[in-house]
């Protein structure tokens, strides 16, 4: 038992008396920096600026073309004939002359605008359609 105890003193004793240098603390710096780094960026959902910019413009597009979109179904929906035209539209069997439609109707033109939003008529059109 005298060995265990010394060899476990000893072990405490050169842990305690241990002084690591400075450069081993600067590289312990730099390798925790790093490590830091790549598991923000891999799994911690770090992005760089222009990662969040290009993500914010997506979103941003996506929801122009929602609210286009809802406008464009408003707007067919108050038309004085809609129930005639929904009729018409439905029997439209081809998605591309089902956007035609949409365009033609000048629905889906917003304020301000001269053309539609290709994306605005598309979801209009899926919208009408369901």
């Amino acid at each position: 038992m005298s060995v265990q105890s010394s060899s476990k003193t000893s072990i405490t004793q050169r842990f305690d008396s241990y002084q690591p240098s400075k450069t081993l603390l600067v590289w312990a710096c730099v390798v925790t920096a790093i490590a830091t780094m790549i598991i923000g960026f891999s799994w911690g959902g770090w992005v760089t600026g222009g990662t969040s910019t290009k993500a914010a413009v997506a979103a941003g597009d996506v929801a122009r073309g929602e609210l286009a979109s809802a406008i464009c179904v408003e707007r067919f929906n108050a038309a004085p004939d809609a129930s005639a035209k929904l009729i018409e539209f439905k029997a439209i069997t081809e998605g591309y002359k089902q956007r035609q439609f949409v365009e033609a109707g000048g629905w889906a033109t917003m304020p301000g605008q001269t053309s539609p939003d290709s994306r605005s008529v598309q979801a209009c059109a899926t919208a009408l359609a369901v």
